[in-house]
C-alpha cells in the first residue's frame, strides 16, 4: 500500500507507534530496532516516531519536520544542513516544514537557545535512523553488504556494480513506521561535507526579493482586514463609542464589541484603518492610575511582596579573615522587544474549525490557549507558523493571533487579517522586566574572593500562553479574564535568576532570587531573560573588584575560573582584541565581559572599546571582539550572525532603551519616545572568533552575547571615565550626570 504525504497529524501518530516497516517491503529489510535503554536525545523524548521527522517523497524530494520556528536566527538553514548531511542528499532536495499543529512535532516554544540542542539533535538522529533503514533496504535489493554501499544525493550504488537504486524508489510515498531509538549513530564529524560549512540562508531570498517572507505579507483569497481599538491603559474600561458613525463608513462589514473589547472588520485595509481611527477618536474610557512612579521604580520593586528562593548556598569550608568588603547595586529598566514590524495574524473560521497563521514562537501552546478561549477542542484549532519581522521572546504575536481567532469566528468563511499598529505594539507587548541586582563580596589580602553574596529582584520573565495563561484580548472580554498568578522559572534555566550563579570558583557563595509575583506592567520573555541583567551586574562587579585590588580585569577573571572552555573563550577574545598591549587614549576605554549562557549553553566572551564625550556624555562603541564556543558548529555564518546580532541589540539596550510611563499610561508609544540604535551608532568594528568543537553537543547561540556585551560596554565606559554607572541605559544624560557627580562619589564598589 502506498501513501502520499497529504496526511494529518493524527495519522502520523498512529503510524509512529509500530516497530516494523511496511509488510510490502522485502523481508530482508524488515528490521527490529531495539528499544532505547535511556532517554532519547533532544526532542525525540516526546516524539520518537521517525515519520514525525523525516519523509521520503516519490518525486525525489525529502521532507523534514521541526516544531521550532524561524525568527531570523537562520535555524531552518542549520536544521536542513543536519538532515542533508546525515541522509547524503543535496540541500536542493530538502523541504523543511516548520511549526504547524497539523504537520510537525510539538516542540513547545522556540526559546532559550534550545533549537539546535533539541530539534537539531532529534533531526540528526532521525535522519541517521532513516539512512540506516534505507541502506539495508538497498542492500537487500542490490544483493550487497550495506556497509559497502555508497550514497550520492539519494542514489545508492554498489561498488564494482552497475546496479543502483534511490531513496525514492525504495521508500517514496510510504511510511517508515519505526521509532527513532538512537541505535543508528550519526556520522563522524570527520566525514562531514555539509555540516560545518557556509551555505546560503534558505530564508533570505523571499526577504530581499519582495516575496511572501512574513505573515505580514500573507494574502489569501477573499481576505478582509480588521483593526482592534485597544484600551489606552492597563485596566481601562470602555464606556461608549459612536457606533453609528463607524457603521456607515465605506467597506465596514462588522463592528465587534464584547465588554471592553472593540474592533472593526472591513473589506480593504485602508478602510479598516480609517474605521479604526474613528473608533479610537470616539471611544470613551474609564482609566485608573495603576502604574508605579517611574522615578521610584526600583524602590517600588524591592518593596513589593516577593517569593524568595536560595538558588545557591555554599558555606565556607573554613574561616578565613577577609581583608576588604565590597558592595554594589545595579538596575535594569523595562525594555521592549521593539519588533520592526508590528504584530500580525490571519484567522479563518471554516467548516466549524479555525486556522490561524501566526508568528508565535509556540504554535502548540498557542493552539491550546485559543481553544480554551473559544471553548473548543484542541483538534478544531490549527496554528501555522509564518515568520514575523523580528522578535526574540514574547511580543504581541500570540495576542494578535487571539484577535484573529475572535474576529474570524464572527465572520465565517473569510480570512480575517489583523494588523497591530506601532502604538499597539509599544503599549501592549509584554516587556522584558525591570530588575534590581545587589552584589557583595569579601576578598583576602591577595585580592582573592573569599565570600560572594548576590540578590536579584525580578518580576516574571515568562507569561507565554500555554492553555492557562490568558491571551491579552481576554482581559477585555465580558466577563473579563484574570491572568493566573505568575510563577518563577526553576533553575537551572531560571528566569529572573538566569545566570545569577557565576561560574567563578569561590569558597563561599549565597545567591537569592526575590521573585515578584505581582507588578502592574506586563512582562514576559525577552531575549536572554534575566541573563542580560545578571551578567551585567556580576561582570561589572568583577571589574570593580579587579580595579579595587589593582588586578587586570581579564587576569582577575581567569584567576577565579576553573572551567577550561570558559578560560579558552576569555583568552581568545582578549588575544584577538589585543588586550595585553592596549594603548590607552584620552576619552577612550576598554571593557570585558563573559558568561556561559544559562551556565549550560554557549560560552561567550566580549571585549569592547568605547569613546566617551565628556562634554555631552555620549558613548560611542568603537570596536567589539567576541569569542564564542557553541559546541559543534553547523553553520559558521549563522553562529557568527547570531553573535553579531546579539552584540548590536545589546548595545541598543545598553545605551538607549527604557520603557517610559506615567501613573496611568505607557508613554513610549513610538520610535521617538522609545529610541533604538540607529545604523550610524552600530559598533564600527565587530569581530567574532568561533571555537568549533566537532562531535560535541550543540549548545545554542541565539542569546549568548547579550550579557557579555552589556558588561563589556559598561566596563569600558568605567575605564574611559573612571566613573562607575550601575543603572541602565547609559544615556548621555545619565553619563553626564555621573561625570558631574564624580568628585562626590567613589568610582569603585563601596567598601
Amino acid at each position: 500500500m502506498t501513501h502520499d504525504f497529504a496526511i494529518s497529524r493524527r495519522d502520523l501518530l498512529k503510524a509512529g507507534g509500530a516497530l516494523i516497516v511496511y509488510a510490502g517491503l522485502l523481508p530482508q529489510a524488515r528490521l527490529a530496532l531495539s528499544a532505547a535503554t535511556g532517554k532519547p536525545p533532544g526532542s525525540l523524548a516526546n516524539a520518537a516516531a521517525l515519520d514525525t521527522w523525516i519523509r521520503i517523497n516519490a518525486d525525489g524530494t525529502v521532507m523534514a519536520f521541526t516544531g521550532k520556528v524561524e525568527i531570523g536566527q537562520g535555524i531552518t538553514t542549520a536544521l536542513a544542513q543536519v538532515v542533508a548531511e546525515e541522509l547524503d542528499v543535496s540541500l536542493d532536495r530538502l523541504r523543511l516544514i516548520t511549526a504547524d499543529t497539523e504537520r510537525t512535532p510539538n516542540e513547545g516554544y522556540t526559546s532559550g537557545s534550545w533549537s539546535m540542542a533539541m530539534s537539531g539533535t532529534a533531526l540528526r538522529f532521525a535522519a541517521a535512523q532513516a539512512r540506516f533503514i534505507l541502506l539495508r533496504m538497498a542492500a537487500a535489493e542490490l544483493g550487497a553488504l550495506h556497509d559497502q554501499l555508497q550514497v550520492q544525493d539519494g542514489t545508492v550504488t554498489s561498488p564494482g556494480s552497475q546496479r543502483h537504486t534511490t531513496y525514492w524508489d525504495l521508500m517514496g510515498g510510504r511510511f517508515f513506521r519505526y521509532r527513532v531509538t538512537g541505535t543508528a549513530p550519526p556520522k563522524s564529524p570527520a566525514v562531514h561535507r555539509i555540516v560545518g560549512t557556509g551555505v546560503p540562508r534558505l530564508d533570505i531570498p523571499a526577504k530581499v526579493s519582495g516575496g511572501v517572507a512574513y505573515v505580514q505579507d500573507l494574502r489569501l483569497p477573499g481576505m478582509v482586514h480588521a483593526r482592534v481599538a485597544h484600551a489606552p491603559s492597563y485596566g481601562a474600561r470602555l464606556l461608549s463609542f459612536d457606533e453609528g458613525a463607524i457603521a456607515g463608513m465605506p467597506g465596514v462589514m462588522k463592528i465587534v464589541r464584547n465588554g471592553s473589547y472593540l474592533a472593526v472588520i472591513a473589506e480593504k485595509e485602508w478602510q479598516a484603518i480609517q474605521a479604526h481611527d474613528k473608533l479610537v477618536q470616539s471611544a470613551q474610557w474609564e482609566e485608573r492610575p495603576t502604574l508605579p512612579a517611574e522615578a521610584q521604580l526600583y524602590d517600588f520593586l524591592v518593596n513589593l511582596p516577593t517569593e524568595d528562593s536560595v538558588i545557591l548556598d555554599k558555606p565556607p569550608a573554613h574561616t578565613v579573615a577577609a581583608a576588604r568588603h565590597f558592595e554594589a547595586t545595579y538596575h535594569r529598566p523595562y525594555v521592549m522587544h521593539g519588533a520592526i514590524g508590528p504584530s500580525c495574524a490571519v484567522g479563518q473560521w471554516q467548516d466549524d474549525a479555525l486556522t490561524v497563521w501566526t508568528h508565535s514562537q509556540g504554535v502548540y501552546p498557542l493552539r491550546r490557549s485559543i481553544a480554551e478561549m473559544l471553548r473548543l477542542p484542541d483538534g478544531r484549532v490549527r496554528c501555522i507558523h509564518m515568520e514575523g519581522s523580528g522578535c526574540y521572546g514574547q511580543n504581541g504575536a500570540d495576542d494578535v493571533a487571539a484577535d484573529a481567532a475572535l474576529l474570524a469566528r464572527v465572520l465565517p468563511g473569510r480570512p480575517v487579517r489583523v494588523q497591530w499598529t506601532r502604538q499597539d505594539e509599544h503599549s501592549w507587548e509584554p516587556y522584558g522586566p525591570a530588575m534590581v541586582m545587589r552584589a557583595r563580596a569579601a576578598v583576602d589580602g591577595h585580592g582573592t574572593i573569599m565570600e560572594w553574596n548576590y540578590e536579584v529582584w525580578s518580576p516574571t520573565h515568562s507569561a507565554r500562553p500555554n492553555g492557562s495563561a490568558l491571551l491579552m484580548p481576554q482581559w477585555d472580554l465580558e466577563p473579563p479574564g484574570t491572568p493566573p498568578p505568575s510563577t518563577p522559572i526553576p533553575q537551572p534555566q531560571g528566569g529572573g535568576d538566569r545566570n545569577a550563579i557565576p561560574l567563578y570558583d569561590m569558597p563561599s557563595a549565597r545567591i537569592v532570587h526575590h521573585f515578584i509575583p505581582a507588578v502592574t506592567l506586563r512582562s514576559s520573555a525577552l531575549r536572554s531573560l534575566g541573563a542580560y541583567a545578571n551578567i551585567f551586574a556580576i561582570e561589572s562587579f568583577m571589574d570593580e573588584l579587579a580595579t579595587s585590588v589593582g588586578a587586570d580585569p581579564v587576569d582577575y577573571r581567569l584567576r577565579h575560573l576553573k572551567d577550561a572552555r570558559g578560560a579558552e573563550v576569555i583568552k581568545a577574545a582578549a588575544d584577538r582584541f589585543g588586550w595585553s598591549n592596549y594603548a590607552a587614549q584620552p576619552g577612550r576605554g576598554r571593557g570585558f565581559g563573559w558568561a556561559r549562557y544559562k551556565n549550560e549553553a554557549a560560552y561567550t566572551a566580549v571585549a569592547a572599546e568605547v569613546a566617551v564625550d565628556r562634554a555631552s556624555g555620549q558613548v560611542r562603541v568603537l570596536r567589539v571582539v567576541a569569542a564564542d564556543d557553541s559546541g559543534e558548529i553547523v553553520t559558521p555564518d549563522g553562529v557568527r550572525n547570531q553573535i553579531e546580532g546579539g552584540i548590536v541589540q545589546a548595545t541598543s539596550w545598553t545605551l538607549k532603551e527604557a520603557v517610559r510611563f506615567d501613573r496611568t499610561r505607557i508613554t513610549s508609544r513610538d520610535w521617538s519616545s522609545y529610541p533604538i540604535l540607529t545604523f550610524p551608532e552600530v559598533p564600527a568594528e565587530v569581530e567574532v572568533v568561533l571555537v568549533d568543537r566537532p562531535g560535541q553537543p550543540f549548545l545554542g547561540t541565539g542569546e549568548a552575547a547579550q550579557g557579555p556585551t552589556v558588561a563589556a560596554i559598561a566596563n569600558a565606559v568605567a575605564n574611559a571615565t573612571r566613573v562607575r554607572i550601575r543603572e541602565l541605559p547609559l544615556t548621555p544624560a545619565r553619563v553626564l550626570a555621573a561625570l558631574q557627580q564624580a568628585t562626590a562619589q567613589p568610582s569603585s564598589a563601596t567598601q
